[in-house]
């Protein structure tokens, strides 16, 4: 009876007497409308390609350790596939690190001015559709397909590694790469919802994709080098303060560094996939003291990234609220 009831709940919370609910009528046109558009084929080709890239390397060294290894279970052999490099590709969460941006940025930045240059916004809003809805259908329907998209890839790298190492996959694997995906999701997430702030708050779909992408240049290549070279120029001399004053300092720096969502994503994606990183940040020799070098648990790793992952929830949200205020607000009459 009671899932009956959770059924009939379910059901009202998709659809009206029977019939699909607006919202989600306007969540299959957006998917199917990304599915459709060249720009999204093309950047599913790169993600694809760099996957296969990534991993087929990675399978080729991981194939002569697990035959060389008798305990294969403490070799994370599935983490492995998204973390080693031979040297000539980097590894596939470092592709990403790339790639989810402009991926991001792609699917919004033309996400409402494009609508309103070509006169479609003030025939969908002539229709019992709420704002919040179209909105919100553009943001979620952009999720779902990075979401499955990952997925995808993941369970593809899951089933290959299986025939080519012949090793099955843990739990903990399998939580962490979970995690990893939805981790990723929320980054593009991030990158999804500044773009469609700046298609509200630009007119022509050129100005907010070329904004987008300059502040995505800032924070990745930029942003960095001007903290470094204050770091150099702040940076107290060693004979002339103590090891804390200098720990102090470096935590400064690693707390300005994170302000960049990249570096978020680094240092979350660096953890979830390698058990053995036990900190984000400096260590002092007392605090390592005693420590057995063994890989952590799932749960503690998680623990570990958990301000990162908040920080990069935070700055997705606080851009949709910002898109959200903005387009609630817009005179959309021709």
């Amino acid at each position: 009876m009671k899932a009956f009831m959770n059924s009939l709940e379910w059901s009202s919370f998709l659809t009206v007497e029977g019939q699909p609910k607006p919202f989600w009528i306007l969540v299959r046109k957006e998917i199917a409308g990304h599915i459709r558009s060249w720009r999204f084929v093309i950047l599913l080709v790169l993600i694809v390609l760099t996957f296969w890239g990534a991993t087929s390397v990675a399978m080729g060294n991981l194939r002569e350790v697990v035959a060389k290894t008798k305990d294969v279970d403490k070799l994370f052999v599935y983490l492995k596939m998204l973390t080693t490099t031979a040297g000539t590709l980097p590894p596939f969460h470092v592709f990403l690190n790339f790639l989810g941006p402009l991926l991001g940025i792609s699917l919004g930045f033309d996400a409402i001015n494009s609508e309103q240059q070509n006169g479609t916004l003030t025939r969908i809003m002539a229709q019992p559709v709420y704002r919040d809805n179209l909105l919100l259908s553009k943001f979620v329907s952009s999720l779902i397909l990075v979401g499955a998209l990952l997925f995808s890839l993941s369970l593809l790298m899951i089933g290959g590694g299986m025939v080519i190492t012949g090793v099955l996959i843990e739990i903990e694997e399998v939580l962490r790469i979970m995690s990893f995906i939805i981790l990723c999701t929320i980054y593009v997430g991030f990158w999804l919802g500044l773009s469609i702030l700046l298609s509200i708050v630009f007119k022509q779909a050129s100005t907010s994709a070329l904004t987008t992408i300059g502040v995505w240049l800032f924070f990745t290549v930029f942003y960095q080098i001007v903290i470094n070279i204050a770091a150099k120029t702040f940076a107290p001399a060693a004979n002339e303060v103590s090891q804390m004053e200098m720990l102090h300092f470096n935590e400064l720096i690693l707390n300005l560094l994170r302000l960049a969502p990249s570096q978020l994503y680094t240092d979350a994606t660096t953890t979830l996939l390698m058990p053995s990183v036990r900190s984000l940040g400096p260590v002092t020799m007392e605090q390592m003291a005693g420590a057995i070098p063994s890989p952590l648990p799932f749960r503690e790793s998680l623990m570990i990234v958990w301000p990162q992952l908040c920080g990069l929830i935070a700055a997705t949200l606080m851009c949709f609220a910002l898109s959200y205020y903005l387009f609630m607000r817009r005179e959309i009459r021709t």
